[in-house]
């Protein structure tokens, strides 16, 4: 099965593709938001999500979404007219690290991207680029909640050396000139109801479909995502959402 399909059946329950639950989404985006801010721009996408949340909880708002696949830019484009704010968002089918805009953006967003840019500290630099002197930032990347043994670094085809722990990676965007106005660590919950989530969604839709041709595909992908991350990294890889400024 394709992968940008996979990943669309697999989110079908939770659209958002990090696990971060609605409510916490909501809280980011409105400390996201200064008086004023009048564009956003989400670097890598995907189905736009993100950005029709944003749209809808701050009218005044314009938006710009990137992402280099088409089928998820199309799912953007009708989710935003579903919600009303299609006249409001312009889509870019390029790739995120290539955007070169005319304009500077009050927010800018890249949650779950990174490894588009090669990393989190990469990711903000693109960002630092495209950021308007008193705009904000909003980047969401993993870190270890403990150290990773050999499985949770199988299960996740990863390195010691791919995230740090949370304190580090915090440190480490400090030293690179920004400031923390606000931050989320998803908690037990978010990432349990994301991956159960994303693999019963994914399972649910085989079993639903069995006569079509990638069910069996779909159903062994579940089946195997769900052994990573039951037997492998689940405990072990956190994920935290920040809110930025450029330090003085």
């Amino acid at each position: 099965m394709d992968r940008q399909r996979r990943s669309h059946l697999a989110h079908a329950d939770h659209p958002i593709a990090a696990p971060v639950a609605d409510e916490s989404v909501a809280r980011l985006l409105d400390r996201a938001v200064a008086d004023g801010a009048e564009r956003a721009l989400d670097l890598g996408c995907g189905g736009g999500e993100w950005l029709r949340r944003l749209l809808v909880r701050h009218p005044r708002l314009r938006a710009e979404g990137v992402d280099v696949h088409a089928e998820a830019l199309e799912r953007a484009r009708e989710g935003a007219e579903e919600s009303g704010v299609a006249d409001r968002l312009v889509l870019h089918e390029t790739d995120a690290a290539a955007f070169a805009p005319a304009h500077r953006f009050d927010v800018v967003l890249s949650v779950g991207a990174a490894h588009a840019f090669g990393g989190l500290l990469p990711t903000l630099a693109a960002a630092r680029a495209l950021l308007a002197p008193e705009g904000r930032v909003v980047v969401g990347d993993g870190f270890w909640e403990r150290a990773p043994d050999a499985a949770a670094l199988s299960a996740l085809g990863a390195t010691r050396d791919d995230h740090a722990d949370l304190p580090t990676t915090v440190d480490r965007v400090v030293a690179d000139g920004w400031t923390p106005v606000y931050g989320h660590v998803s908690t037990a919950g978010e990432w349990d109801d994301y991956e159960w989530s994303w693999t019963g969604s994914l399972s649910r839709w085989a079993l639903d479909h069995r006569e079509e041709p990638d069910a069996l595909d779909a159903y062994q992908a579940a089946a195997e995502h769900r052994t990573q991350w039951l037997a492998g990294y689940r405990g072990t890889l956190g994920f935290v959402t920040l809110v930025l400024r450029r330090s003085p």
